[in-house]
């Protein structure tokens, strides 16, 4: 008879310490089975003292790894071409991360199985497990930062005629019972640390980008500044249909806003990683940490079914107007499109959501109309940009269009020969305006 490794099947000639690594790897992932007294390549070699072995692996699991895998765990001997094979079953925990009881809950304590091969954890999948195994929400736990303040979410609680002082902290969730600042807390503070990174491309695909910007500060900061910054870029187009001149901009303001919403405020934040926003010409892409909530499927979300990772974060949200009600911005997405014959995309993985938003204006065309479209594009973001900020300088007009200083100048200058604007001022405060 002959062994294969694989993902179910660990092989090892003899007992070693290392053997712990392998048992918590099949526990923390889909369980499994090692064989001692087997080689690399399957051939069986046996075991020289099975009862010794036994008696010593017994102790290594007993002592060894914590949580106790004793009753998740059979450990028996069988012989094979008359050789004695130490055989070692492993159940996938309910119980999970296991650890190494000299590591702790750290990377060096924690292994999965990947492939034929066990891996160790990394810090965010070991908070990941122990929020999907605990129940513990990650916006109620304690926040590393205590120094924090909340001038932007108090601006947003005047702005909706709402009180807001320290008062409410408690109430919403934003201080625990010990008066410490919370994770929510932190989400919602000045100091957040998450952030949200978006990339403007030129194009279909990732080759040449036209602006990169990366948001900070308040998730509701995020949010704001995300959503101003795509007004810049979501352009209208019109065509006539009998007496009348019909206006639809590439992408449905409802849908854009949504789709950022539901990335912030359902994410798994035991992931560091940044939100990404990616902008096409034929689509807009957003791409956040968190699969979708155990028991929860596409579909169900589709039909309004709602589940958040953070409801507190949801509920202030909600609160302040940016959410009308919970479980329908999926639904109001696909509504957006009804009438268009492109269709929003919904992708998810075990860590990541993504929502995919086609270009309703997109049309594929030649090279020539691409330079031309591309170039009426960039005055769009001038004029854009101007109407809602009444001037623009030449460095600004460098990070929009991602020109360089006389690429910007001279983009300038020919909208200055177009009479589209108008310069004023002098040197280091030479501006431009709508002419």
């Amino acid at each position: 008879m002959k062994f294969i490794e694989n993902e179910c099947n660990e092989l090892k000639m003899m007992l070693t310490e290392d053997i712990k690594k392998e048992i918590i790897a099949f526990a923390n992932t889909n369980g499994g089975k090692i064989y001692i007294g087997v080689k690399d390549d399957g051939n069986i070699i046996g075991i020289a003292n099975p009862d010794n072995d036994l008696q010593a692996l017994t102790g290594m699991i007993n002592e060894g790894i914590k949580p106790s895998l004793i009753e998740y765990t059979q450990i028996k001997i069988e012989q094979y071409d008359n050789k004695n094979v130490l055989i070692i079953e492993i159940q996938s925990s309910p119980n999970k991360p296991h650890y190494l009881a000299d590591k702790g809950l750290k990377p060096s304590g924690v292994y999965l199985r990947h492939g034929s091969s066990s891996i160790q954890a990394s810090d965010e999948i070991i908070k990941k497990m122990i929020f999907e195994h605990t129940g513990l929400r990650f916006e109620e736990m304690v926040s590393k930062n205590q120094n924090l303040t909340f001038e932007y979410l108090e601006k947003k609680f005047k702005d909706n005629n709402l009180s807001f002082d320290k008062n409410k902290y408690k109430i919403l969730n934003i201080i625990n019972e010990e008066n410490k600042y919370t994770n929510l807390g932190l989400l919602l503070s000045d100091q957040c640390s998450y952030t949200i990174k978006c990339a403007i491309f030129n194009g279909t695909n990732k080759v040449e980008f036209r602006d990169r910007r990366e948001f900070t500060g308040s998730v509701f900061k995020q949010v704001d500044n995300l959503f101003e910054y795509f007004k810049l870029f979501n352009k209208t187009s019109g065509k006539i249909i009998g007496l009348k001149r019909i206006d639809t901009k590439d992408y449905p303001e409802y849908s854009l806003r949504e789709a950022l919403l539901n990335s912030v405020i359902h994410r798994n934040y035991f992931f560091h990683s940044s939100i990404m926003v990616s902008l096409y010409d034929d689509k807009f892409e957003i791409v956040s940490m968190g699969g979708l909530i155990d028991g929860i499927t596409i579909n169900e979300i589709f039909k309004g079914i709602s589940s958040s990772r953070n409801p507190n974060l949801a509920n202030i949200f909600y609160r302040l107007g940016y959410v009308e009600s919970f479980g329908t911005g999926i639904g109001r997405i696909l509504t957006s499109y009804e009438h268009n014959n492109k269709k929003p995309s919904f992708d998810a993985t075990e860590n990541t959501f993504s929502i995919t938003l086609p270009n309703m204006n997109f049309k594929e065309s030649t090279n020539k109309t691409n330079i031309v479209n591309q170039s009426l594009s960039k005055e769009k973001i001038i004029i854009d940009y101007i109407k809602m900020h009444n001037k623009i300088n030449r460095n600004i007009t460098e990070n929009i269009l991602n020109l360089s200083k006389t690429g910007a100048y001279k983009f300038l200058n020919k909208m200055l020969e177009k009479n589209i604007i108008k310069k004023e001022g002098n040197g280091k405060n030479t501006f431009y305006v709508l002419k």
